[in-house]
């Protein structure tokens, strides 16, 4: 390692630079780097869809926002969006946007005229394989520490810098909270960002802007054969095959909830017959509801939440919370104010306050309410049957 924080020459055609995302020292670090060891190849960690939007800040519209609706990605959204509100949050003490040395390795590159490679997985599919390698408990703990976790260890960037150790113990404390996203964060990154650099290694002297934290994993994997490692690259870029046990589940509540009424009709129990049906609307309405009341959403949102749940709970392919956020949006529709403000979100409290986050926010808990209505529902009918 070099007398420069982080720098280190793995051997004489390969300098590793390690980073943090929201320094200021790492941009001027980054820069100082690529005059200094004139590379012939910049590698950085970057994917082509974060350096667009590092280069063009990111733009929603009404159209754009209904299609997340529709196609069921309000959760995916805000998960992205508190996983951002964690880092600029770091970086609002230092002046320097996430990600700012990320981008000035590029345009170093493009100034010196030096080509340059993105070496990191697309950061869709991280997210993806991340939210399908969790299991449910590691989930609520992902979603409590990044919403209403508020304590803050004070921890100095420079002092993060001069310490590469300090960045891993970091990484393994969030690993601590996630160890299935652990492993696709850092784990399987570090493998994938060797491999690519295992790939470029012939094109000369090769300068790699890495993440800080990644470091000692990159070299781990640095310094195993190169086939061992470049040959996990195609698994590595697989998004997560889609479990079929949910849709199972959703198909099996209409055929459970028929089942159970024609078996009763046919024994002549009317009166279980009617409280079944009871059952059924007033706790996938009242759970659908409550959701919808809980990210604060428009009290006719609520209603229409607490409408549809008791028929898109017998429908696989709708959902209560698409009904409870379209009508969030019609309502209290968003400015394109209220897009700047969420794209550029540094507070978590604007997931409520946002008007864009508030319809995400409805969509997202009116889904998840519907979904418990149904399931405690179905155990309340078990309940009535064998009574």
């Amino acid at each position: 390692m070099s007398d420069e924080c982080n720098v280190v020459d793995f051997d004489e055609n390969l300098r590793l630079v390690g980073t943090a995302h929201v320094s200021s020292k790492s941009v001027e670090t980054v820069k100082a780097q690529i005059l200094e060891y004139s590379p012939d190849v910049v590698a950085v960690e970057l994917c082509d869809s974060r350096l667009s939007t590092l280069r063009e800040p990111e733009t929603l519209d009404s159209e754009d926002l209904l299609k997340i609706i529709k196609e069921g990605k309000s959760a995916m959204i805000l998960l992205q969006s508190a996983l951002a509100v964690q880092q600029r949050k770091m970086g609002l003490s230092t002046g320097e946007k996430p990600g700012a040395e990320l981008l000035a390795a590029v345009e170093g590159a493009e100034e010196s005229q030096i080509p340059y490679e993105m070496i990191d997985r697309d950061v869709v599919i991280t997210l993806k394989r991340a939210w399908h390698k969790m299991g449910i408990m590691e989930k609520w703990r992902v979603v409590n520490t990044l919403l209403f976790d508020d304590e803050e260890e004070e921890v100095s960037i420079e002092e993060v810098l001069e310490d590469s150790d300090m960045m891993s113990k970091l990484m393994e404390e969030a690993r601590g909270v996630a160890p299935n996203a652990g492993e696709v964060l850092i784990d399987e990154r570090d493998t994938f960002l060797a491999a690519r650099i295992q790939q470029i290694r012939g094109r000369g002297k090769v300068l790699a802007v890495v993440g800080a934290g990644h470091l000692e994993g990159i070299i781990e994997n640095l310094n195993l054969p190169d086939i061992e490692v470049t040959s996990k690259l195609p698994t590595l870029s697989l998004e997560p095959p889609k479990r079929i046990w949910p849709k199972i589940l959703l198909a099996s509540i209409p055929l459970f909830l028929f089942g159970a009424l024609g078996y009763m009709a046919l024994n002549g129990e009317m009166a279980q017959i009617r409280q079944t049906a009871v059952t059924w609307l007033v706790l996938n309405a009242a759970l659908a509801g409550i959701g919808v009341i809980l990210a604060r959403g428009h009290p006719l949102s609520a209603l229409v939440g607490a409408l549809a749940s008791p028929i898109t709970s017998l429908n696989p392919t709708l959902a209560a919370g698409w009904f409870a956020g379209y009508t969030q949006f019609k309502l209290d529709g968003p400015t394109v104010r209220d897009a700047k403000d969420f794209l550029a979100m540094d507070d978590i409290s604007l997931f409520w306050k946002n008007r864009v986050g508030k319809v995400l926010m409805v969509t997202t808990m009116g889904n998840v309410g519907s979904m418990a209505g149904a399931w405690i529902a179905g155990g309340a009918i078990i309940g009535i049957l064998i009574g």
